[in-house]
């Protein structure tokens, strides 16, 4: 199979920024739906076929949003997610043709930020790109410093950094938005309707299933040993540990 590379012109929109956006699909006639769809509304889009050419653009080109369908020839879409992460912070959406509980979990938990079931509306994904390029939501008020201390565990907001122990962790935006979102209160236990609210935003279409999946990814970064950063709150939610313990 030839592996076509597109680059679709922006087309001038009034009502949003333009945003670069890397689709990764082997279906033509998809490309050129999701190519021309995203165009319209002004943004900035390039179409791959495959996984590889996926990692190449990624690196060459930096985009803010990847649009990845998990069925891909060669490398399928679940790898390629898990080898972008390794070098690229961009907002990823997986796209899958089974609604099915198993391939949302296997996407988000190497690292997808959304995911969308075939066949979806073009309207839904625009919605899903401008609710995720509205995160995170940084807050104005109530933060006396940028950087926080939880034992081992430093965050540095304006380095947007996180090291434990001294080591430096890798962490997508979301997951650091979530990781800042639970130090910025250690004492209080929020529940997922609350982060969804604060990392996502109130307009977020999913479900708060997702919460659970980037608080597993979270701990597998951040946790060392039998100790956990933080605490599973029965019938609640989650809440930062300030002396992390099994």
């Amino acid at each position: 199979m030839i592996d076509t590379v597109r680059d679709h012109p922006p087309v001038p929109s009034p009502a949003t920024d333009p945003v670069s956006i890397l689709v990764v699909e082997d279906a033509p006639e998809f490309q050129q739906v999701l190519g021309a769809v995203l165009t319209r509304e002004g943004h900035r889009v390039q179409t791959v076929a495959s996984g590889e050419a996926a990692l190449d653009a990624a690196r060459s080109r930096e985009p803010d949003v990847i649009v990845l369908d998990v069925g891909l020839p060669g490398i399928d879409g679940v790898e390629t997610c898990r080898q972008l992460r390794r070098f690229t912070d961009a907002y990823v959406i997986m796209l899958t043709a089974r609604d099915e509980e198993v391939d949302r979990l296997v996407g988000l938990a190497v690292g997808a930020d959304d995911y969308m079931t075939k066949p979806f509306s073009a309207r839904e994904l625009v919605a899903r790109i401008q609710v995720l390029m509205r995160r995170p939501r940084e807050r104005q008020g109530g933060r006396s410093s940028t950087r926080v201390r939880i034992g081992d565990l430093e965050i540095d907001r304006d380095a947007h950094e996180v090291t434990v122990g001294g080591e430096d962790v890798s962490l997508t935006r979301l997951e650091f938005a979530l990781l800042s979102t639970l130090a910025e209160r250690p004492e209080m236990a929020f529940t997922r309707r609350m982060l969804l609210e604060q990392v996502w935003g109130f307009d977020w279409v999913g479900d708060d299933h997702v919460v659970d999946v980037h608080i597993a990814n979270l701990r597998r970064k951040i946790d060392l040993g039998d100790s956990s950063h933080i605490r599973t709150v029965r019938g609640v939610g989650y809440r930062m540990e300030t002396r992390p313990d099994s």
